[in-house]
């Protein structure tokens, strides 16, 4: 089973972007957790992250994006990032059956930073990342 990218939407909200994802991922949650929670996974599909408290009230500094705090963060489900410029980076896994997982993500960002595309191709990514590989 591979993983796909169900869902791909984007609102406006006058300066306010909002775009959403559902990502079904052929991995055990507590892989994915590790791959959007934690330096290591973050900066294997995603962006460095260069300063990462894993608590609510955390610092966070995610190279692309920007430093900020993490704003929401309830282990092995959800982690959100809010960076001053970047916005607002959230992830919530969800169980999908007894060996997958489904992200459901949002990025609210002010101005023109960030795409569907863009989110989309990091997406693949972390698909490529989490995917056992072949013998």
């Amino acid at each position: 089973m591979s993983g796909s990218i169900e869902q791909g939407t984007s609102q406006t909200h006058g300066n306010t972007h909002i775009l959403h994802f559902l990502v079904r991922i052929p991995r055990h949650m507590d892989e994915v957790w590790a791959a959007v929670a934690t330096p290591a996974g973050l900066g294997g599909w995603f962006t460095a992250a260069d300063v990462l408290e894993p608590r609510l009230g955390g610092a966070v500094t995610l190279r692309d994006l920007g430093s900020g705090q993490v704003t929401a963060w309830d282990v092995d489900r959800v982690a959100e990032y809010t960076v001053e410029g970047g916005g607002r980076v959230r992830f919530h896994l969800e169980r999908d059956g007894d060996a997958a997982s489904v992200l459901r993500f949002t990025h609210e960002f002010q101005g023109e930073r960030e795409s569907e595309v863009g989110w989309r191709s990091r997406f693949e990514r972390l698909i490529e990342t989490l995917e056992p590989s072949q013998p």
